[in-house]
């Protein structure tokens, strides 16, 4: 896995660019999703189906009920068709795009479809989801591709137009335009991107949203609200944030409908958010409205105040209506007050965009961009995987983030940030039985930052308060949380509930003004040795020459052994620790090839001797952690241990070396032990120097 983070505030306008729009192909290394299948560029592909007269057929997405459903088999018979073979001149757009583009088929993906329909009031976000390299005349080779967003990459994802039907009409996602096909193009390719179509059945628009745009999203229950939503509303609009909303389901009736005309467990798009002029016979001023639209886009809409015809627009002047582009059209769309939406509605979510999203032009108009930084991490049994803060003697080891935030909001004397936290490829790996994990964080005040140990350690938290945290935890892609801070320094723990639960995350923070964030962890390099593997007695020096004379004596004339008489000689030495199994040969055969100096396939005394002292040494740490003389370290003491033996490391290595020689059930032998010292001391090296990047590179 490859670990990164950075700081969008302070990287400069064309490095900015570079790395939050970082693009990859499907299956690339690093692309977020089945790195191990191939990588399918567009353009290569394309040119090559024309070149040869040919339609393309994917691979990576065949059109076989194995793409539909994971679970089941399909109730009927499917056909999959190209678009041509649905309607006559099928165009990717008729007439442009719009909301109205965008109407729900069998599939339970209405969240997705709100947040497509949302896509489309933003002509810059929805062209970097649907670029405009294709059509279905000039190059068509009955192959598209879309772009989505996935954990910090924008992942390309190639497709064929070949679509699912029954009785020759498109079974999901369509347009109102009968031979317009770019929205079930995309629907495909999202369902591609997580393996399946039905992979897409349940979800929240702030997931589909986040794929859209990059953006972090917040989630409002109405019954909770703070007293400045509409003002956090109005902001977020003008900051050209995407917003959806949704009433809580009916346990008894799918998608039910209230008396009022709402859909319940339906996920709904904001379109527009606006204090609206209004003249009354006795008043005059404003109200503050929202237009909704119904992903359906049919006749089920809000028939309150405000609804299509409803009296209550006759006291709006001509000149507001205007500028509404106010309409009653059976179309799924409506405006409803803010106080009824408040009432009616149970959920609320708002997808902040990330700084590249902005237009030049929204710049120069005035919009205002959230200074943001990224880091990835993982949770690993037995290492950073430690569960909440209600199991203490575990919890430190979770990854930590150190953020400072130096200059307060304008007119305000505190800070405001937005923390997400989000778990990687859960989605994609239903097939596999994998929901997603509980997961939340918690934020700790460091009023003297150069003072703590890096990483904070457990006193620290035995005897601090957590001053922020997620409003809870809970099994969703992802935790976000709005917070007001006093300016200072902060350390973020995220964590999943329990500990040793494994998985990969994204932490993003969104602020103001810019904030200054990194890990909260060591460096990579050469430490102190432990003062109690020092003072250790010296073993036995009868022993000791004892060995000293085997090793002469499997040497031979040459006076140099090969790994399998290096291996006769520890498992002698190391009986004790071995338990009598032995070394393995791959341990045996590492240690030569790492310790081999002169390249003769062979240790000479010499380079033996080394070796052999520093294994007297790593197997003096063995002994002091594993005190109940099992044979095996527990993975969370690995860090102590290593330490202990000089080695200063950080959890991204730690994480590997667990990954590389620990078991499935978080131990590590002592062999497995002696060769991750051996491997650490020949990276690493005399030098003292830091080499992280060296070591992640080698796994």
């Amino acid at each position: 896995m490859t670990s990164y983070g950075w700081n969008m505030s302070a990287i400069s306008e064309p490095e900015f660019s570079k790395k939050t729009i970082e693009k990859v192909q499907l299956g690339e290394r690093g692309s977020g999703y089945r790195a191990q299948g191939a990588i399918q560029d567009f353009n290569s592909l394309r040119q090559q189906c024309l070149s040869q007269g040919i339609l393309f057929e994917d691979p990576e997405f065949p059109a076989t009920d194995s793409s539909l459903f994971f679970s089941k088999r399909p109730d009927r018979y499917i056909e999959w068709r190209r678009p041509m073979e649905i309607a006559d001149n099928p165009q990717l757009f008729v007439e442009g795009f719009s909301r109205f583009d965008v109407q729900q088929g069998e599939l339970g993906d209405c969240w997705l479809l709100a947040a497509v329909a949302n896509l489309t009031m933003h002509p810059n976000l929805f062209f970097q989801v649907v670029p405009e390299d294709q059509s279905f005349d000039e190059g068509y080779a009955g192959i598209f591709h879309f772009r989505f967003w996935q954990y910090g990459r924008w992942v390309d994802v190639v497709i064929d137009d070949r679509l699912p039907t029954y009785n020759g009409q498109l079974m999901f996602l369509n347009s109102a335009e009968k031979n317009e096909f770019w929205s079930a193009l995309l629907e495909k390719a999202y369902a591609k991107l997580h393996g399946s179509y039905e992979s897409l059945k349940g979800g929240t628009a702030c997931e589909a949203m986040e794929d859209f745009t990059g953006g972090v999203t917040e989630m409002y229950q109405m019954d909770e609200t703070p007293p400045n939503l509409f003002s956090i509303l109005l902001k977020a609009y003008e900051r050209n944030s995407m917003l959806g909303c949704s009433i809580e389901p009916d346990p008894n009736v799918l998608e039910a409908e209230t008396p009022q005309g709402l859909i319940r467990g339906h996920a709904y798009s904001i379109t527009r958010v606006k204090y609206v002029d209004i003249e009354t016979p006795h008043q005059v001023g404003k109200i503050p409205l929202l237009r909704l639209r119904n992903p359906w886009g049919n006749e089920a809409e809000w028939n309150g105040p405000w609804s299509d015809m409803s009296p209550e627009w006759r006291f709006i002047p001509d000149h507001e209506k205007e500028e509404l582009g106010l309409t009653f059209d059976t179309d799924g769309e409506f405006w409803i007050s803010f106080q009824d939406f408040k009432k009616f509605f149970t959920a609320l979510e708002i997808c902040n965009l990330n700084p590249d999203s902005l237009t030049e032009d929204d710049l120069s108009a005035g919009k205002k961009r959230w200074e943001t930084s990224v880091f990835e991490g993982e949770w690993v049994r037995g290492v950073t995987a430690g569960g909440c803060r209600n199991f203490l003697e575990t919890f430190y080891h979770n990854p930590q983030y150190r953020v400072t935030l130096e200059y307060p909001d304008e007119g305000d004397d505190k800070c405001t940030v937005i923390v997400a936290l989000m778990q990687k490829n859960r989605r994609a790996q239903k097939r596999m039985g994998a929901d997603c994990l509980t997961i939340g964080f918690a934020i700790y005040h460091l009023e003297y930052p150069d003072r703590l140990p890096k990483p904070l350690d457990m006193n620290f938290f035995k005897y601090n308060a957590s001053v922020a945290r997620s409003p809870s935890f809970i099994n969703l892609r992802e935790v976000t949380c709005r917070f007001k801070l006093p300016p200072g320094s902060y350390c973020i723990v995220p964590s999943t509930f329990d500990p040793n639960e494994e998985g990969e995350f994204l932490l993003r923070v969104f602020s103001e003004n810019k904030n200054h964030m990194e890990e909260n962890d060591e460096s990579v390099g050469i430490g102190e040795v432990d003062d109690r593997v020092r003072e250790e007695p010296q073993p036995d020096k009868n022993n000791e020459e004892k060995v000293r004379e085997f090793f002469r004596k499997l040497a031979g004339d040459d006076m140099e052994v090969d790994w399998e008489e290096l291996k006769e000689i520890l498992d002698y030495a190391m009986r004790k620790e071995m338990h009598n199994e032995g070394f393995s040969k791959d341990v045996c055969r590492s240690m030569v090839a790492m310790l081999d100096v002169d390249h003769s396939g062979k240790l000479g005394f010499e380079e033996f001797k080394a070796l052999w002292n520093d294994i007297k040494s790593w197997r003096a740490v063995f002994r002091l952690y594993d005190r109940d003389g099992t044979g095996y370290l527990n993975a969370f003491e690995l860090r102590q241990a290593l330490n202990s033996a000089g080695y200063k490391l950080n959890n991204h290595v730690l994480n590997i070396l667990v990954h590389r020689y620990g078991t499935k059930d978080g131990r590590v032998t002592f062999d497995d032990f002696i060769m991750c010292a051996v491997r650490l001391k020949t990276m690493i090296g005399e030098n003292r120097q830091t080499l992280e990047d060296e070591l992640l590179d080698v796994y």
